[in-house]
């Protein structure tokens, strides 16, 4: 059977929005001022980016943990390319992979990266059918 997920989305007043999630918790969108919301939320194309590096960015902290690496921190960013049309879209991501720490094994970082990347983030294969995507990991050795 296939697996189904349900969110339900309300109206709160003028641009806001406010979602479930499975977890429980409530997410707020709302447009900024120039289209006419509050910016009292998150913009829903920004939390696409959010949604794409939380997702891989999981996948990387539960292969760190069972390879056993030594990571003090690590973040990733990702910068997404909107078309000039409407209805605009990514069409150009760029996600980068920032590793922190002094004694970095990088092989099995790029490996953890690399196994998100190609088989285990369902996210990032949804962006693969609307945009081109470029994948960076960067070490910094303390």
């Amino acid at each position: 059977m296939a697996a189904i997920n349900h969110i339900s989305t309300k109206w709160m007043a003028n641009m806001a929005l406010e979602s479930n999630n499975p977890s429980g918790h409530q997410l707020r969108m709302d447009a900024g001022p120039d289209d006419g919301g509050e910016g009292s939320g998150y913009r829903p194309k920004a939390l696409m980016l959010s949604s794409l590096a939380g997702c891989s960015g999981l996948d990387v902290a539960s292969l760190i943990k069972k390879m056993k690496l030594s990571v003090e921190d690590f973040h990733i960013e990702t910068i997404g390319e909107l078309t000039d049309e409407h209805p605009r879209y990514y069409h150009k991501v760029k996600i980068e992979y920032h590793f922190f720490g002094p004694e970095l094994n990088e092989e099995k970082l790029q490996r953890a990266v690399d196994l998100s990347v190609e088989k285990y983030c369902g996210v990032m294969e949804m962006f693969r059918r609307f945009a081109e995507l470029e994948i960076e990991t960067v070490f910094h050795q303390k």
